[in-house]
């Protein structure tokens, strides 16, 4: 039975990845900052099985020393950390040592006490220069916000790391992916949420900061298992992983409302208040390295992703 060790085993990715080596008869770890917490959400049941590590680098500088020597976990997946660009303008320095210094010392602990380790960062799109084009792996580097630039960072660490000392250690470049799991001040849970309410006379309307803002919306379940691929080719290597599709934040609350049976234009208003500091106008992956490579594919398109967070929300208001 391999191990894997996840950490943030909590978020959206780290419960996903959970159940999907679960089903592979992987002994699943999961660090977490607040185990009970995490025991409380709404898919705890998605750990069901997992071993739940409490802890953080932050109030315990040691602990991926301390975990990796005690555990030997086969494969690493680090997918702990801040996931809000707008946050990082609000704490820079903290979202630079949340994520570079973690990945940091994680890559260190497992050069020093693992054999042979496999280790998976999960970097994000917010690393390239904004262009009007779909964005493979040599897309120029030039992150516009805070969350961006630790992002950068943190995956030239691993790419050191790979390169100096023969590690396999590889960095999934993410595009957006969205679920029913996704935090509810995200713009997917945010849009379906509203929806939900407004069809039930619970809300009059929804204020959005931008309507043609695109982006390449995935299903995070896909992602997870694009992750695991890497994890297994011949030779290390970094790669984007998207759909290939870009919608509008109009067209997300086209579909969402749509499956309410309301039209979104009725409810939703500007709010300019709401517009986010240097918001790139248009986020689009190319994963053919990703599809040939891994022979990887999403299964979930735009309109069916929608429609599970969508019915995710008719559920919870039931």
């Amino acid at each position: 039975m391999p191990t894997a060790l996840i950490t943030g085993i909590s978020g959206q990715d780290g419960s996903y990845l959970a159940e999907f080596l679960r089903a592979k008869d992987y002994r699943v770890i999961g660090l977490t900052r607040n185990a009970r917490r995490a025991l409380e959400t709404e898919y705890a049941r998605s750990l069901a099985g997992v071993d739940l590590v409490e802890g953080s680098f932050e109030s315990s500088p040691s602990i991926f020393q301390d975990l990796l020597r005690r555990e030997k976990p086969d494969e690493v997946y680090h997918l702990g950390g801040p996931t809000r660009v707008s946050t990082s303008w609000e704490k820079p320095a903290e979202t630079q040592v949340d994520i570079v210094m973690s990945t940091a010392m994680l890559v260190t602990a497992a050069v020093e006490e693992l054999p042979s380790p496999r280790i998976f960062f999960a970097g994000s799109s917010e690393i390239f220069a904004a262009e009007d084009h779909a964005q493979n792996e040599g897309a120029p580097r030039d992150p516009p916000s805070p969350y961006g630039k630790a992002k950068l960072e943190a995956m030239e660490f691993v790419e050191r790391a790979r390169k100096d000392f023969g590690l396999y250690a590889v960095t999934g470049i993410l595009f957006n992916h969205e679920s029913p799991r996704r935090g509810s001040d995200f713009v997917s849970r945010k849009i379906a949420r509203a929806a939900v309410r407004i069809s039930r006379g619970a809300e009059e309307e929804l204020p959005l900061g931008a309507l043609e803002v695109w982006r390449d919306w995935g299903f995070a379940g896909d992602y997870v298992r694009a992750m695991w691929l890497m994890m297994f080719q011949e030779d290390p290597e970094d790669l984007v992983i998207g759909t290939g599709v870009a919608h509008s934040v109009a067209e997300m609350c086209d579909a969402a409302f749509a499956h309410v049976g309301l039209h979104w234009k009725d409810h939703v208003r500007l709010d300019p208040s709401l517009l986010r500091r240097a918001d790139p106008p248009l986020r689009l992956a190319d994963p053919s390295l990703a599809k040939s490579r891994l022979g990887w594919t999403p299964e979930v398109d735009f309109e069916r992703l929608i429609a599970l967070i969508v019915d995710h929300e008719l559920q919870a208001a039931s």
